[in-house]
């Protein structure tokens, strides 16, 4: 009987070893194969774990994803155990393994995943904010105008909503946030999860970017509290202002308004006569 590949998604410790599956370790000492985003983690961490690594290891990151994915594959329709692990939490979150995944899919090999810690779900629970309801938005773009697009579409998510952020860029986004969201909008920042030196910060999004402005370190996830209908309608005169950015910034007069009054929730023609009025105005 040909053996079956099996392709395993585990998860990693966002701060702390004994977080960890105890199946951790005995996934890392039979997989034939280990693709790490970063090799010497991995070896840190076994080493940590008391685990000896009993397989070929290579590295699997974002450069080297789509053509490591395809060596992957076939070592899998070999009948091999592949398991992926990245630098911290599950692979495929907003790290690399979404290819792979989908390629042993395709090729119908079997894919499991083996839980661990994640920071979503921990900042989440640490926030104090609604749980019941939540959505995951990854990394904020990092160019100024998408950043703010995408935000904008987010203005009237009820749902509690999930960032990560690089530390040298969290104030520009809470920033971006509180011109998106509202200042008073709740959020809270969560550093270094789990970690010797872990901080929730919680608040306003205008007093959390004032707060990250002087600086900030360690590995960031925000957690941002969904619109409610009570917050009332959206404030005209700011969303004209922020249609008057965009235009500056050189984005075209038809896509701003379009993409603002999408994110606000109201009518692209009652802001579109809006801009018109402010425009017509001596």
């Amino acid at each position: 009987m040909t053996r079956q590949g099996r392709l395993v998604l585990a998860g990693a410790p966002i701060g702390q070893a004994g977080d960890v599956s105890p199946r951790l370790r005995e996934v890392l000492e039979s997989a034939d194969v280990v693709a790490a985003e970063d090799t010497r983690r991995l070896r840190r961490l076994a080493g940590e774990l008391g685990a000896e690594i009993g397989g070929r290891v290579v590295s699997y990151y974002d450069a080297n994803e789509a053509g490591r994915a395809q060596e992957l594959v076939e070592t899998l329709k070999d009948g091999r155990t592949v398991v992926v692990i990245t630098d911290a939490g599950m692979p495929g979150v907003s790290d690399p393994g979404y290819r792979l995944t989908r390629l042993a899919i395709d090729a119908g090999v079997t894919v499991t995943a083996l839980p661990g810690p994640s920071a979503v779900t921990t900042a989440l629970a640490v926030s104090g904010l609604p749980s019941d309801r939540f959505c995951f938005e990854g990394f904020p773009p990092r160019k100024t105008g998408d950043r703010a697009r995408r935000l904008a579409s987010l203005a009237r998510e009820e749902r509690t909503m999930v960032f990560f952020e690089a530390p040298h860029r969290l104030d520009v986004s809470l920033a971006a946030m509180a011109e998106a969201f509202g200042a008073d909008r709740q959020a809270a920042v969560c550093r270094e999860l789990t970690k010797t030196y872990e901080e929730v910060r919680r608040g306003g999004l205008g007093e959390l970017a004032a707060w990250a402005a002087d600086g900030v370190k360690g590995e960031i996830t925000v957690v941002v509290a969904g619109f409610t209908p009570d917050e009332g309608p959206p404030d005209i005169a700011a969303l004209v202002a922020e249609v008057d950015r965009r235009v500056a910034a050189g984005e075209p007069a038809k896509t701003a308004v379009a993409d603002v009054a999408k994110g606000a929730g109201v009518p692209k023609r009652e802001l579109y006569d809006a801009v018109h009025r402010r425009s017509a105005t001596p």
